[in-house]
């Protein structure tokens, strides 16, 4: 069967095309599904970490609370009740997620509490005594029992608390009693709150789920959840301590990326076990790779059309000429003279290789922009702390904020003294130990608000929130704290290392420089500062 030429071009044009199509949808799809589930599993991955260790940073910080409240001498000498009271009660006014603080003599019985809730009761069989005469006690999230109708509730909805209990004892060791407190649980949802913020900028449907170790209760998680037991891969691998993501089928019909950690503690506070669990379905997630993916689809099929037009119309162009150099050819098979006409045919099939080329580019590049958006991370790997994309979001948001209540941030730009010989002594196996532990010291030494972040190697920069009145005053007692925290020996596979560190600082107002140039005047003065002796603080005033 004999095909017409135009028609062979515009079908096969056609056929490369929608083949080309169906290709790269699959590759770029497969790809940016890869590239997407990395960059949201990591995500969930680093604030349930952050999540896990607030939760058990409030719960050490409040456990400190009632350990330095019952060294005061009119606990250890309990004489006076009134002053007790005093005490308990001022605890709750500065605090008032201690819904309930009282002391309970030697017996059990409450010799003092708040608002005089249980005065005279005995509660020697409850935990917070027995448990409490071993050593300090925190108990895990539970109902209030005996204290539920006594404490106030508005809005009627059943609460759960957290327990904190230590022992008192007098100058001469004799138990003087206990001190109990009643933590209201409902600090937690202003955690996940907090954490959450910025997560739901960018991601969608995202749950939070903060599981108990005992029993695998749902302590904290969407409406209606709470109290119900939780199963799943999730679970298991953060109650074996890992820190990752995982993509997980829930109830056999829903997928989720879903990220995971365990509390383990906080500094002296060994944790209650809770289990951070932060999910996102997987269809909202991979939204925009179905996007991508219809978009492919169409501008393919387009594509189609159009090439099969030029096609036809090309394929006119090279018949003709074909034609006229057959005329000139019969002219000359009957011994007529004429030349042979030249043809410029493949010119135009240069240009449709070039114009497939710039589809296949142009296709290219999407897929590159997308990869490039779905893997905008936000934390350092090996630290945890905020990257540089974090610390230019963070500043921006912080400059608002300054402009409006006219303060000022002050800009700390730290580099390691030392850091490089440990790292060839000890490899960088230790060196990452090393840089690990000055961000958690780091993070010590600034408040919860303000940021520290790894520019990378052994470069940091912390921001503070400074008034307009001294801030350079406020910044080198924060950076003095941070070179003695930083001075500090470090255990590392059983050697004692110690390090120093270099501090340029810098103060942003709206009436001087610009945020960037005031980073940078931080890090020239850092560079100073190692010049001129290292494990010091150089100033240098951007306003």
């Amino acid at each position: 069967m004999s095909l017409n030429l135009r028609t062979v071009f515009a079908s096969a044009f056609a056929v490369i095309i929608i083949l080309l199509t169906v290709l790269l949808s699959y590759v770029i799809s497969k790809q940016s599904t890869q590239s997407v589930e990395v960059s949201i599993g990591s995500s969930l991955s680093g604030v349930a970490y952050q999540m896990s260790e607030k939760l058990d940073h409030f719960m050490w910080s409040r456990a400190g609370e009632v350990e330095v409240l019952s060294k005061l001498n009119a606990l250890q000498e309990p004489v006076d009740k009134a002053e007790i009271s005093r005490l308990l009660d001022q605890l709750q006014e500065s605090l008032p997620v201690f819904t309930w603080v009282g002391f309970l003599n030697s017996k059990g019985a409450v010799l003092a509490a708040t608002d005089n809730i249980l005065e005279s009761s005995d509660i020697s069989q409850r935990p917070v005594y027995q448990e409490a005469l071993k050593d300090t006690f925190i108990g895990d999230v539970h109902d209030a029992g005996l204290l539920s109708k006594l404490l106030p509730n508005p809005t009627g909805e059943a609460r759960q608390y957290v327990d904190v209990s230590v022992p008192v004892y007098s100058s001469n060791q004799q138990l003087s009693g206990i001190l109990a407190a009643h933590l209201s649980w409902e600090w937690s949802a202003e955690v996940e709150k907090s954490i959450l913020a910025p997560l739901e900028k960018h991601l969608k449907d995202v749950e939070v789920f903060v599981v108990s170790n005992k029993d695998d209760t749902i302590l904290l998680g969407p409406e209606g959840t709470a109290g119900e037991r939780m199963r799943g891969e999730a679970l298991a691998e953060a109650r074996s301590g890992g820190n990752s993501w995982l993509v997980e089928s829930v109830g056999g019909d829903k997928e989720y990326l879903t990220g995971y950690a365990y509390g383990d503690g906080y500094m002296n506070y060994p944790g209650l076990g809770w289990s951070v669990i932060i999910r996102q379905p997987v269809k909202v997630a991979l939204a925009p790779v179905s996007h991508l993916e219809r978009f492919i689809v169409l501008a393919g099929l387009a594509s189609a059309v159009l090439f099969g037009v030029a096609g036809w119309f090309l394929a006119g162009w090279i018949v003709r000429p074909l034609r006229n150099i057959t005329r000139a050819a019969d002219v000359l098979s009957s011994g007529g003279d004429m030349e042979i006409p030249s043809s410029s045919s493949f010119r135009d099939v240069a240009i449709l290789s070039a114009s497939l080329r710039n589809l296949v580019n142009n296709l290219t590049q999407t897929e590159t922009a997308l990869g490039e958006r779905s893997d905008n991370a936000y934390h350092d790997e090996l630290t945890k702390l905020p990257n540089r994309s974090a610390l230019d979001h963070y500043l921006a948001q912080a400059v608002k904020r300054a402009k409006q209540k006219q303060s000022t941030l002050s800009i700390l730009y730290l580099a390691l003294d030392g850091f490089k010989k440990v790292n060839d002594t000890l490899g960088p196996a230790g060196g990452d130990l090393l840089l690990q532990e000055m961000a958690r010291r780091l993070l010590l030494c600034t408040r919860e608000h303000e940021i520290v972040a790894r520019l990378g190697g052994d470069e940091f920069v912390v921001v503070l929130h400074t008034s307009a009145a001294k801030p350079m005053h406020e910044a080198e007692a924060v950076a003095s704290r941070i070179i003695s925290h930083i001075n500090l020996p470090v255990d590392i596979h059983g050697q004692t290392v110690s390090v120093g560190c270099s501090v340029g600082a810098a103060v942003w107002s709206s009436q001087g420089h610009t945020i960037k140039e005031t980073l940078q005047l931080a890090g020239e003065a850092l560079y100073i500062s190692k010049r001129s002796g290292k494990n010091r603080i150089t100033f240098e005033a951007a306003s």
